[in-house]
């Protein structure tokens, strides 16, 4: 996953809500998309059928790439390569980061989930992950999550390896820009966009704002 040059920028990771209606959301993405700077987009749809997947992947990811954001697949290098995602995000129990890189190649981003394991994050960056993903630093209705991570780890991070780090769990408007202080390179948001009161758009350009308020502390 691509970071912008300048280093002081944070930026937006978007995650699909587990459950979609795909010709309504293709709707909401693409408004949410015209909000503002979005890195990437994460296809999490744990609850479906390979070949809903890979339908919803062909009808969502020219949507992401016309907005100039990467697609990534949750969990499934071989649904990833199956439809040329641009990568795959892989969690603890999930394909190993080995796997993944094998079945995918050297020019695919893959990301992996290390909880709020500093052992685990520098493991996965040692073996060539793209980026790291800390959490869950406030409550979430996404997923269950057993680990919670303190902003101190984001910036102990930063201040260590060049490796991107993403910050995910519970993240809303009103607490991201504590995460982009700490050090986040990517704030990771699901219901926090989707569930936003004024909608998708708006939620993405309130996001984009409290991040940069955040950084220039």
């Amino acid at each position: 996953m691509n970071q912008t040059p300048d280093p002081i920028t944070c930026r937006l990771y978007l995650i699909t809500p587990p459950k979609i209606d795909l010709a309504g959301f293709a709707d909401d993405l693409a408004r949410a998309l015209d909000g503002g700077d979005v890195a990437c987009v994460q296809l999490r749809l744990k609850e479906c059928s390979d070949d809903d997947v890979k339908r919803a992947a062909e009808k969502l990811m020219p949507i992401v790439h016309k907005h100039g954001a990467e697609f990534l697949i949750n969990d499934r290098p071989d649904i990833a390569k199956a439809v040329n995602a641009d990568g795959v995000h892989v969690g603890q129990q999930d394909a190993p980061y080995s796997v993944a890189r094998k079945l995918l190649g050297p020019d695919k981003t893959i990301g992996v989930t290390c909880h709020d394991s500093r052992h685990l994050a520098m493991e996965a960056a040692e073996q060539g992950a793209d980026y790291v993903a800390f959490g869950a630093f406030f409550p979430t209705i996404t997923k269950d999550v057993e680990t919670h991570a303190a902003p101190e780890l984001l910036t102990w991070w930063q201040d260590t390896f060049l490796i991107p780090c993403v910050a995910i769990g519970g993240i809303k408007v009103e607490n991201c820009g504590l995460l982009a202080q700490a050090g986040a390179d990517f704030i990771s948001v699901s219901s926090g966009v989707w569930n936003y009161q004024d909608g998708p758009k708006a939620a993405v350009t309130a996001f984009n704002r409290m991040i940069a308020g955040g950084r220039s502390l």
